[in-house]
């Protein structure tokens, strides 16, 4: 058998165009009302909850990732402040003659402990929402994409079924039909044929009958099992993950709750010593004669803080995605697999994480399943320039870049 591509014959290719022409049609006449569809409300429930738990769940592992790279600024924000504290802390602030040499030192020591206990309290901070909310988080949303692929796939099996039903079912009428017709031949053919051809061909006819019949039941039967199998493990599956969302979040705010009350106890602590600290040295100003110099030097290290602050941003760059070969037809974009996908159907593509897909637009938009994407890998398409290699994927097993 020739090959078209990689992994796709010939006639594999055709057992896929034939999947999706029937399944393009089963739609049509369901929406035109021609042919009745399955339907399952308590199980559309569930779908319904799931796209929402999956919502929720993906805005709060957003929001916890931002909460978190605010922590990261803050802290560096924060060790800014300090350094310039300590660097612009000169020693004769607190004056040669009024404060005492041991005492300067012991302020000094407060001031680079004080320094060193902050940097440990914002690195403990960062690593314990880590480790506790936003890892935690990852890991529950992980297995909503294989549930939702599996999902896609239920709802195609079922149109699948859905026209095995009907095809068997006309298969049904029609022998009821040929039947009677065979039982009085025409009269051309008796005409045609001596009495012992015209039982012979009576015969053919029903084998040829039976066998249509034989070969639609069988189908609707594999197509039954496909399509039960799937639906009952999602069923089973769905309603346990939905009760599952309270323990999640409970956990997840209980965490950052409690480490964020653990992380201010302590920098309050730390603040204190510092507030302390700016205490003896204000003490210390009022002591010095002139007032009017170290009122100069404050304001100077104001000024130097302002300073500071104003340089913590930084420009962005950004880098364009080039091209040095030709793009497939009806190209879109590309994007990266995230997730492995093992193909389970002759129209699916294999992902494999770090798989770059080229993205084409659907010949037929009827045929694309909500959350399924059409396309070809990157390195087939520029080893063959095979369009035929393309099959559907899950679109949110992938990245867009």
């Amino acid at each position: 058998m020739a090959e078209t591509g990689k992994g796709v014959t010939a006639g594999k290719l055709a057992i896929t165009v034939q999947k999706r022409l029937s399944r393009a049609q089963e739609k049509v006449l369901q929406k035109l009302g021609k042919a009745d569809e399955t339907r399952d409300e308590v199980f559309e429930e569930m779908v319904a909850n799931f796209n929402k738990q999956m919502g929720e769940g993906t805005k709060l592992q957003k929001d916890l990732k931002a909460y978190l790279t605010a922590v990261k600024t803050m802290h560096e924000t924060s060790r800014r402040l300090q350094d310039c504290l300590a660097d612009m802390y000169e020693p004769e602030w607190f004056g040669k003659e009024e404060m005492d040499t041991l005492v300067e030192e012991m302020i000094e020591k407060e001031m680079d402990n004080n320094l060193e206990d902050t940097d440990t309290q914002w690195l403990d901070f960062h690593q314990n929402i880590t480790d506790n909310s936003v890892l935690s988080m990852d890991s529950y949303l992980a297995q909503f994409p294989d549930i939702k692929a599996r999902i896609a796939k239920r709802d195609r099996k079922m149109v699948d079924f859905d026209s095995a039903r009907h095809h068997f079912s006309s298969l049904q009428k029609g022998k009821k039909k040929d039947e009677a017709k065979i039982a009085k031949p025409a009269a051309l053919l008796e005409m045609a044929a001596p009495s012992w051809a015209q039982g012979l061909l009576s015969a053919h006819q029903v084998a040829q009958t039976n066998l249509s019949y034989n070969q639609a039941e069988e189908e609707l039967g594999r197509a039954q099992k496909i399509f039960e199998e799937l639906n009952v493990e999602l069923q089973d599956q769905l309603p346990v993950l939905w009760d599952s969302r309270v323990g999640v979040y409970v956990n997840t705010f209980q965490s950052l709750a409690g480490n964020q009350e653990k992380f201010h106890r302590e920098m309050s602590k730390l603040s204190q010593n510092l507030n302390d600290i700016m205490t003896k040295l204000e003490e210390q100003r009022q002591l010095k004669k002139d007032g009017t110099t170290a009122a100069k030097t404050v304001l100077a290290g104001k000024s130097e803080e302002a300073n500071h602050s104003r340089a913590a941003t930084s420009p962005t760059s950004s880098s364009s995605n080039s091209s040095d070969y030709e793009l497939p037809p009806g190209f879109l974009y590309k994007v990266k697999a995230i997730h492995e996908y093992a193909a389970t159907d002759g129209d699916e593509l294999e992902l494999t994480i770090g798989d770059v897909v080229l993205v084409v637009a659907f010949d037929n938009p009827d045929e694309q399943d909500d959350g399924w994407l059409m396309g070809v890998q990157e390195s087939v398409w520029k080893r063959s320039k095979d369009i035929s290699s393309k099959g559907v994927f899950p679109e949110n097993f992938t990245q867009k870049f």
